[in-house]
């Protein structure tokens, strides 16, 4: 299994800290923000990362990471998104890096408590489709929302006024090489991005999306309120058993 971290966009809910630099840059705690995303695939078992970036900062995570050796890595790769198509738009620039193996996919701004090691050894079993985390939160309405038909997620509504339940889906997602060949029949939602949400309904459609429940506390770090509350997290239980000492 191959990793990508989606670390694009230019951040405008951060300003004016993204001024200057790309929002995944910023600290949370005593880390750039980045480390964590790639410290999950890490503990997940993967050890070749593609970064996804853009704006006008993306060599500064050339300098800060180099090849990745110092997070014990085989491969980390780069590659830019041009504006601000979406996540899948974003995600679509991997697929010569994948060559067709499974991939774990991590929004560059997902900071979480534990790991996810448990949930990539069940989706390597899995073999196909795909396989999406969920988090009860207390406010929904903020990320895209399964609605729940037993145990089987029916569909998912992005940003639902009226959340037809208390879990998010979470930015961390495993998907199979079909995920390409969704992404090819997306189209612009009315943000005029390709949304995530509409790969995820196009493997439900298929029959092939599983889920899990996160453990521990999971945050994203990409408003001035999660922000902080990031940092308080990570200062006050620590994170992703990080240590890169």
């Amino acid at each position: 299994m191959k990793g990508v971290v989606l670390a694009g966009g230019l951040g405008t809910r951060l300003l004016p800290l993204t001024k200057v630099t790309n929002k995944h840059l910023l600290p949370i705690y005593d880390r750039p923000m980045i480390y964590y995303q790639i410290q999950t695939l890490v503990n997940a078992g993967v050890t070749e990362i593609m970064l996804v970036t853009g704006g006008n900062n993306a060599g500064d995570f050339l300098k800060l990471l180099g090849n990745g050796k110092e997070f014990g890595l085989k491969h980390l790769n780069y590659t830019y998104q041009e504006g601000e198509g979406g996540i899948a738009d974003a995600l679509r620039l991997a697929e010569y890096f994948t060559d067709g193996e499974a991939i774990c996919v991590v929004l560059g701004d997902n900071i979480i408590q534990g790991n996810v090691a448990k949930s990539a050894d069940q989706f390597r079993r899995q073999e196909k489709g795909a396989k999406i985390l969920l988090k009860e939160v207390k406010d929904p309405q903020r990320f895209g929302v399964p609605v729940l038909e037993g145990s089987r997620v029916a569909k998912i509504e992005e940003k639902p006024v009226h959340p037809r339940s208390p879990y998010a889906v979470t930015g961390i997602y495993f998907y199979d090489a079909q995920v390409f060949e969704f992404i090819r029949t997306l189209k612009p939602s009315a943000r005029g991005e390709l949304e995530i949400t509409d790969v995820n309904n196009a493997y439900i459609k298929a029959g092939s999306l599983t889920w899990d429940l996160l453990d521990g506390w999971w945050t994203d770090a990409g408003t001035i309120e999660s922000l902080h509350l990031a940092n308080q997290l990570v200062s006050q239980t620590g994170a992703n058993e990080l240590d890169l000492s």
